[in-house]
């Protein structure tokens, strides 16, 4: 056999090798078949390999179990065992628990990456349409008529324009 490595727990021979890449570094954690599964590495329901990497007290989760979701009844101890928020509210009651882990395990917790097809050409109708409602309220206020009788035929023509190339509203 080639090279043996030990378990970084226990030193016997490890059989279950993770590794995760954070901020471009590479963290690799060997474990021996017993303490992969004290871990829970075995359960892929409960398992979370940030949860493994970050050594977090027993204080803490105490603090943490406070966290309850008020719409679903989603609980801390919920999120770590199934790995997964019960509810969308749930990002908002649990933001201070994911944003920091979001912040480590990404470069940020915006997106920076592609744009789906067709997600910039909605948003520029919409900013146009928005644009020429506002300015129609405010012809009609100013009972500028001739003005709003134009933005509301360019409004309907930019409507119809988004209805043909089937981007909804």
């Amino acid at each position: 056999m080639g090279n043996s490595q030990k378990c970084d727990l226990c030193a016997k021979p490890a059989t279950v090798h993770l590794t995760q890449i954070v901020n471009n570094q590479i963290h690799k954690l060997d474990l021996c078949e017993k303490c992969a599964a004290e871990k829970g590495v075995t359960d892929p329901n409960g398992f979370s390999l940030a949860d493994l990497l970050v050594k977090s007290s027993d204080s803490s989760d105490k603090a943490g179990e406070l966290l309850v979701c008020e719409n679903c009844g989603f609980t801390q101890k919920d999120f770590k065992k199934t790995g997964r928020l019960g509810c969308p509210e749930c990002y908002v009651y649990f933001a201070p628990l994911i944003d920091p882990v979001l912040r480590t395990m990404h470069k940020g917790d915006t997106h920076m990456g592609k744009v789906p097809e067709g997600a910039i050409e909605r948003k520029v109708f919409h900013e146009r349409i928005h644009h020429l409602e506002e300015s129609l309220q405010a012809s009609i206020k100013a009972e500028r008529y001739e003005d709003a009788a134009r933005l509301r035929d360019e409004l309907l023509e930019v409507r119809e324009a988004m209805a043909a190339k089937s981007i909804s509203l």
